[in-house]
């Protein structure tokens, strides 16, 4: 009874924060990708980074070297989408 309970007050608690639509489509189509990708990706902004800064270009090297922390939080909210979802309901 008392889990009855706490799983009816937790789907009103959601219900009352879910997603809006683009929201959805958004996470429905990121879902798809594989959550390695992301990695694979920042490291290889490491990499280029790494070259650009060897080879002399520091204005580039610290360009693509930016790219590297917001690639690993696609990653990080790509695997939340897969295990959570959009919403809780």
């Amino acid at each position: 009874m008392m889990g009855l309970l706490l799983k009816t007050k937790a789907r009103e608690e959601a219900e009352k924060h879910a997603e809006g639509s683009i929201a959805k489509i958004i996470e429905k189509q990121t879902a798809k990708l594989p959550s390695d990708m992301w990695l694979w990706a920042a490291l290889g902004s490491i990499g280029v980074s790494l070259y650009f800064e060897v080879a002399g270009n520091e204005e580039k090297s610290r360009f693509v070297g930016q790219w590297v922390a917001p690639l690993l939080l696609f990653g990080i909210y790509n695997k939340i989408v897969k295990v959570g979802g959009s919403d809780r309901t």
